[in-house]
């Protein structure tokens, strides 16, 4: 669950989430947000802790549940661009875990953030334009 100071790796994405009522986007946003904070915590530390390794999987899941939360479809169509910015943040955060750099593991999240945040943002435009039809 988010802290009660909110989420430090994910801010844009938790709030995009709880404005437009995706509950299990924002979930997700929260479970990867606690990883990132105990991976960022063990890169600072220079350890290898297993708290390092599962971001990746928390982050697939935040991403899966963009995906059922947009529908399937625009996720390959109209948001296709933003689920491959989603992808490329995604692979650069693994990289920087990978190769213990906490300052690009930095750069890399507000990276992803900003492009989770923008698809999650896009599709709830869409949804909102799919209640009015």
């Amino acid at each position: 669950m988010l802290q009660a100071q909110g989420p430090t790796f994910l801010p844009l994405t938790a709030d995009a989430a709880a404005r437009i009522g995706a509950s299990t986007v924002l979930s997700r946003a929260a479970e990867a947000d606690e990883t990132a904070n105990a991976c960022w915590t063990s890169l600072l530390a220079g350890c290898s802790s297993a708290a390092r390794w599962g971001l990746d999987t928390r982050l697939r899941r935040l991403s899966e549940a963009t995906s059922v939360y947009v529908g399937t479809r625009w996720w390959f169509s109209e948001g296709s661009a933003h689920r491959r910015r989603v992808a490329n943040a995604q692979t650069c955060i693994e990289e920087a875990v990978t190769e213990g750099d906490g300052q690009e593991f930095a750069k890399a999240f507000m990276g992803y953030d900003h492009a989770m945040a923008c698809a999650v943002v896009a599709a709830g435009q869409g949804h909102d334009r799919h209640r009015r039809s």
